[in-house]
């Protein structure tokens, strides 16, 4: 078998873009020398869950004798620290290269690589935005009762410099978390149920990814369409995740055993429709909408009377889209917010209200209404 192997998904046609891309594919290979095939700049996301290095010494087993099926593959053995170094250090190094200016690095590992992992992301001039903690809420328990239970992982999250842009849906990531701003520990189960997957009863992968996991990063950080990298492909979480979320995916990985089975599992992963897909914007990248283009398309009139909240200050919509309160003052909804309350700024969005059968109604709400109805 070739270094670069590409495995189309089934039953899907190759546009003209896949001829410089192969996206939606598993290029089955060495993850370096796949990678260094990949075009400059081409990716907007990299997830990458590299072999962890466990260092593992003899088989394990539970009290009851019984064997756990722990990573005792080849593909996570190395002769040496140094060895590790320098591989992590190859597939970083091309990660940086394809990887566009305003794209990030997604990297996830143990307490036996994330710190060699996380030295070489800054030797490598990647600037790292958080340390996601995950907390497995049904961790493995230390069998051996010598040390305390590892109950956790770490995500390096990392743009490619210290002033660079990129992607965070901070909205989305607010609404997923009931309203409150998303933290930096976060609490999912270790894969396991019909979402592991097994064959003749044995798991595939002994380190398969919960889903929920990558949802999160991929809704944190990417677009629809945006292209998702994944080196380290193993049974196709990533691709999966991706293809619900309407992302482009590449994975990229060298067990055949794995790429039969991620391809069979992103097969049947089931896009999420347009509407589904649609999630909260951050003000700064809402669409502008001002106050008078509600009024000139007729849905707020010139002689509509707004309110605060609490009713204390009245004032009437002009045709202009200025407002003038009873006391005879004028301006912008935001301007005559600030007016009437003393206060340096106001959010006349969220400050004024019109009534809708005898309830009081933020205009903020006419405007979500406006952008539902003529946004494509």
């Amino acid at each position: 078998m070739g270094v670069l192997t590409k495995v189309a998904r089934p039953g899907r046609a190759i546009d003209a873009a896949e001829s410089v891309l192969p996206l939606d594919q598993i290029v089955m290979g060495d993850c370096v020398a796949a990678m260094r095939a990949l075009p400059a700049k081409s990716v907007d996301m990299i997830f990458a869950d590299p072999p962890y290095n466990l260092q593992l010494g003899g088989d394990l087993n539970r009290p009851d004798g019984s064997h756990v099926d722990a990573v005792t593959d080849d593909w996570d053995k190395f002769d040496s620290f140094a060895a590790y170094d320098a591989f992590t250090r190859a597939w970083l190094t091309e990660a940086r290269r394809i990887l566009k200016d305003d794209g990030t690095l997604w990297v996830i590992g143990s307490y036996h690589n994330i710190f060699r992992v996380g030295a070489a992301v800054q030797d490598l001039g990647y600037w790292i935005l958080n340390d996601i903690v995950w907390r497995k809420a049904n961790p493995m328990p230390n069998f051996r009762g010598t040390r305390f239970t590892n109950a956790h992982e770490t995500l390096i999250w990392a743009s490619k410099g210290e002033k660079a842009k990129y992607t965070f849906n901070y909205r989305s990531m607010k609404t997923l978390n009931d309203e409150l701003q998303m933290r930096s520990d976060w609490e999912f189960p270790i894969c396991g149920g019909q979402e592991r997957l097994k064959k003749g009863g044995v798991k595939v992968h002994p380190t398969q990814k919960p889903e929920a996991l990558l949802y999160r990063i991929l809704l944190a950080s990417t677009k629809p369409g945006d292209v998702v990298l994944d080196p380290f492909f193993g049974t196709g979480t990533t691709g999966a995740v991706a293809r619900r979320l309407g992302r482009r995916w590449i994975g990229i990985e060298r067990e055949l055993a794995y790429v039969d089975a991620a391809m069979e599992r992103i097969a049947a992963a089931l896009p999420l429709d347009e509407s589904a897909l649609a999630t909260m914007q951050s003000p700064r990248s809402a669409p502008k909408v001002a106050f008078g283009v509600l009024v000139e398309n007729g849905y707020l009139n010139p002689g509509t009377v707004l309110f605060d909240a609490k009713r204390r200050f009245t004032a009437t919509v002009r045709a202009d889209g200025s407002l003038l309160s009873a006391c005879g003052a004028s301006g912008s909804i935001h301007k005559l917010g600030a007016g009437v309350q003393n206060a340096p700024a106001c959010n006349g969005w969220t400050f004024w209200h019109h009534e809708v059968d005898g309830a009081l109604q933020p205009i903020d709400a006419v405007r979500q209404t406006y952008l539902l109805a003529t946004q494509p």
